[in-house]
C-alpha cells in the first residue's frame, strides 16, 4: 500500500507549518536526547490532528517536505505511521502497548478473489494459530471479523488509528466496540492477483515483547523464518477455506504499514504470472506468441510501470498489468525496475519485449476508470480483449 501524495495548496495552516518545522528540527538533531524532545513535540501535535481527523494538514506538511527535504519527509512519514499503528491503553492501572498487525495473503486466480466476513470458527482458528506461532506468550489479540481487500483498508492516518483504538480496546476487554463499518459502496477491483488481509490488534504490558521472535533472540526455533514456516503450515488450510479457487502465499504477520508495503511488492510478479496464465487459458495464446510493451508512467517521476500485452503480429492491447513503485526502496541502479519486469516476463515465456523510452502519463478511461496501457506505437490505450473472450476474472462457484 504505497503512500500517495496529494496535491495541496502552497499555503499551509499553522499546524502544518509547525509539523514542517518540527520535522526539520528532528532531522537536524545531533543527539538522542534532543531527538526525544522533538519526537515528543511532534507526537503530541500528530496525535491531536489524528484525533480530530485533520489528515489534510498532515498531508500538506508531507507535500512540502517531499519537495524541500527528503530526510525530514521520511521522519514525518515514520512518525505519522507509528502513531497511527500503535498507541498506549491502560487496563487495571497497567499501561499496555497496542500494535495494529496484518496477516497478508497474496492470492492469484482465474476467478474472483473472495473478501468479506470470516465465520466465527475460522476466526477463532486464525487467532489460535497467531497465539501458537507468531505472538509472544503474554500478548492479547482481537481480530477484525472480515477478510479485507486493500480497497477496504483505511485511507488515512486517523482512520487507521480509529481501527487500532477500537480493536485494541476489544483485545484488552475494555469495551466490545464494533469495527468501523466497511463502506458497502467501495468498489473492490476484480484482479487476477491481489492481496487479502486479516487485521488484528495486539496488546502487551508496556515494554514487553509483542512477537515470539522477540522472546528468545538467537534460538533457531524463534526466528522470523521459523515462525513464518509454522504459520504457513498451520494457517494455509484456513486460508484455503477462505480463498476457494485461488493459489496463494502467506506472509509473516507483522506491523500494519511495513506489511502492507511488503504485500504490495510481493503481488507485483504474481500479477504478471496471473496475466500470462489468464491469456493462455482464456484466449489460447501461448506465452511465446505474446508481446509485452513496458512503459514508465507518472507525472514528473516514475510512479508505476504499465505493461500492455498484445499478440506478436498486432498492435492491439488485449490485456494489461501494473507494477507500482514505492520510492527509494525500489531504487536500484544496478538492476532497474524495467529490467526486473523484463526478466520476470522472460521466465514466464514471453520473449517479445518492447521497452518504451521516456515517461508516459498515468492515463485512465474517462468512462469506466480503467487504466490505459502502452501499445507498441508508444500510445496509452484501453485494453480490449477479443469479443469472444471473457472480459476478466469470473466468480468461482
Amino acid at each position: 500500500m504505497p503512500r500517495s501524495r496529494s496535491t495541496s495548496s502552497s499555503r499551509l495552516n499553522r499546524d502544518a507549518e509547525k509539523l514542517v518545522s518540527l520535522s526539520l528540527s528532528l532531522n537536524g538533531s545531533g543527539s538522542r536526547v534532543e531527538d526525544r524532545y522533538w519526537e515528543g513535540e511532534l507526537g503530541t501535535l500528530l496525535e491531536k490532528l489524528m484525533h480530530g481527523g485533520q489528515d489534510a494538514t498532515i498531508e500538506a506538511a508531507l507535500e512540502v517536505l517531499y519537495q524541500r527535504n527528503a530526510g525530514a519527509y521520511e521522519i514525518l512519514v515514520e512518525q505519522a505511521e507509528t502513531l497511527s499503528e500503535s498507541l498506549t491503553l491502560q487496563k487495571d492501572g497497567v499501561d499496555h502497548d497496542v500494535l495494529l498487525v496484518v496477516a497478508p495473503v497474496v492470492a492469484w486466480t482465474r476467478f474472483s478473489i473472495p473478501y468479506g466476513p470470516i465465520r466465527i470458527g475460522l476466526l477463532d482458528a486464525l487467532k489460535a494459530q497467531l497465539h501458537g506461532h507468531i505472538l509472544a506468550a503474554d500478548a492479547r489479540v482481537a481480530l477484525a471479523p472480515e477478510l479485507y481487500s486493500v480497497d477496504q483498508m483505511p485511507r488515512s492516518f486517523s482512520a487507521t488509528r480509529l481501527w487500532l483504538s477500537r480493536l485494541g480496546s476489544q483485545a484488552l476487554g475494555l469495551t466490545l466496540p464494533r469495527m468501523p463499518a466497511t463502506d458497502t459502496d467501495t468498489e473492490v477491483a476484480s484482479l487476477l492477483a491481489d492481496t487479502r488481509y486479516v487485521v488484528a490488534a495486539v496488546a502487551v504490558p508496556r515494554g514487553a515483547a509483542v512477537f515470539r521472535w522477540q522472546e528468545n533472540p538467537g534460538k533457531p526455533e524463534h526466528t522470523r523464518e521459523s515462525c513464518l514456516a509454522l504459520w504457513e503450515a498451520q494457517a494455509a488450510p484456513l486460508f484455503a477455506d477462505l480463498l476457494p479457487g485461488c493459489g496463494f502465499e502467506c506472509l509473516l504477520p507483522d506491523a500494519y504499514y511495513v506489511n502492507n508495503r511488503e504485500a504490495d511488492r510481493r503481488v507485483r510478479p504474481l500479477s504478471l504470472r496471473a496475466s500470462v496464465a489468464w491469456l493462455e487459458a482464456t484466449l489460447g495464446i501461448a506465452p511465446d506468441q505474446l508481446r509485452a510493451v513496458i512503459a514508465a508512467c507518472g507525472e514528473t517521476e516514475v510512479e508505476e510501470y504499465r505493461i500492455g500485452f498484445t499478440q506478436r503480429q498486432s498492435n492491439d492491447v488485449i490485456y494489461g498489468s501494473a507494477w507500482p513503485m514505492f520510492g527509494r526502496d525500489d531504487d536500484n541502479p544496478d538492476m532497474p525496475a524495467m529490467d526486473v519486469i523484463a526478466d520476470q516476463l522472460r521466465e514466464l515465456g514471453v520473449t517479445d519485449l518492447r521497452k518504451l523510452q521516456g515517461l508516459l502519463p498515468l492515463e485512465f478511461c474517462d468512462d469506466c476508470g480503467a487504466p490505459y496501457f502502452p501499445n507498441p506505437l508508444g500510445e496509452m490505450v484501453h485494453a480490449e480483449p477479443p469479443e469472444d473472450a471473457d472480459a476478466g476474472p469470473a466468480h468461482f462457484h
